[in-house]
């Protein structure tokens, strides 16, 4: 049985591919952005999935596959839900600099 360290590196290592693969595909997808479900914050779609009608960015994919792996919550809306602070700065974050860009 694979220690918890094996299986977060392992995870490491098929989401960083997965956005490698995704730029490769289409490199167009490293510099379209997205809001993410998960974390709230304006991400490269490159790498992201969608999970049960939620997109995910890719630093959120690797905290998803990694809470499934190591069996910590077995559906998506536990992590948004545990990341609903994070989100609420995120999106404090977009408001901020859409002010700024009015501003200027």
């Amino acid at each position: 049985m694979k220690t918890e360290e094996e299986i977060i590196a392992e995870m490491q290592q098929v989401v960083a591919q997965m956005k490698i693969d995704d730029i490769e595909d289409n490199p167009d997808t490293e510099f379209e952005t997205f809001g993410c479900d998960c974390c709230g914050q304006e991400k490269p779609l490159a790498g992201s999935i969608e999970y049960d009608g939620f997109r995910l960015c890719n630093e959120c994919v690797l905290l998803a596959e990694t809470g499934f792996a190591l069996n910590k919550f077995t559906r998506i809306e536990d992590l948004i839900n545990a990341m609903e602070d994070k989100r609420l700065e995120g999106l404090c974050d977009i408001i901020k600099e859409e002010e700024k860009k009015e501003k200027n």
